[in-house]
């Protein structure tokens, strides 16, 4: 109840929604998906050092598989199935 307007003034860019507000939510929406690959990526650079199977955290190289070819390949092929899959969808039913 006393932030909820000030909140709203600041979102808004003033007392009513304006062209200040509209920028503000296609800048936002225009940047949040790069945000959020950024934070993915940083996400699997860090499970892909320590694995994601070691809850000891110590270094046991024994069994590892090498990130770059194996699963660097893995994570292409997926993103661009994906990347395939959605682009179809738009091209066959617009």
């Amino acid at each position: 109840p006393y932030l909820g307007n000030m909140i709203v003034q600041w979102l808004w860019g003033g007392f009513a929604v304006s062209n200040a507000t509209l920028n503000r939510f296609f800048t936002l929406h225009f940047l949040l998906p790069f945000i959020i690959m950024a934070m993915v990526l940083i996400h699997l650079i860090f499970l892909h050092q320590t694995g994601s199977n070691n809850p000891l955290g110590t270094k046991s190289n024994l069994w590892k598989i090498p990130f770059h070819p194996y699963f660097t390949f893995k994570d292409l092929l997926g993103f661009s199935m994906a990347l395939m899959s959605l682009t179809l969808l738009t091209l066959i039913n617009p």
